[in-house]
């Protein structure tokens, strides 16, 4: 059994409105000094498999097909 973690996030130059309103509400809560907020998505995975270059194959294509849009998104992948 492998684990994997898949983090997805938006590329740069990529507006991010969600990332803004967190920004403004930690301000609002009175954490001051935080900026540059941009929020992704994490996926964690168990795949049955013991060959890690494949398993790391597979999660490439997860991630080109369904996991993460390719054209507005970023993707990073951690075997365990």
């Amino acid at each position: 059994m492998i684990k994997a973690r898949v983090t997805v996030t938006l590329k740069n130059g990529v507006l991010d409105p969600q990332g803004k309103a967190i920004e403004g509400a930690l301000g609002a809560l009175g954490f001051s000094g935080v900026g540059h907020i941009r929020q992704g998505k994490v996926f964690d995975l168990e795949l049955e498999s013991t060959d890690k270059a494949q398993a790391e194959a597979n999660l490439k294509a997860m991630c080109e097909k369904l996991l993460a849009n390719t054209v507005i998104e970023n993707y990073a992948i951690a075997i365990d």
